[in-house]
């Protein structure tokens, strides 16, 4: 059963990268084709240029979960 929520729980949660936080949640949104509100933001990690253009940049990472359906009452 445990093992079980760990599934779910890894198909909730995935990583994106990109240049900068934004083009890495664009990324995220497009791929999952759901909107920023169904989804919970992480930055794990924010990119970084390198110095005048050269080699040592970052890219930024973002952990996205996406949030439960609620259910109708």
């Amino acid at each position: 059963m445990v093992d079980n929520d760990k599934e779910k729980e890894a198909m909730r949660d995935r990583e994106y990268v990109g240049n900068t936080v934004e083009e890495a949640i664009a990324t995220a949104l497009a791929d999952l084709k759901l909107p920023k509100e169904k989804v919970k933001i992480q930055i794990l990690t924010e990119g970084q240029r390198g110095l005048f253009g050269m080699k040592g940049a970052k890219q930024a990472k973002i952990r996205v979960t996406i949030l439960p359906e609620e259910s109708p009452q």
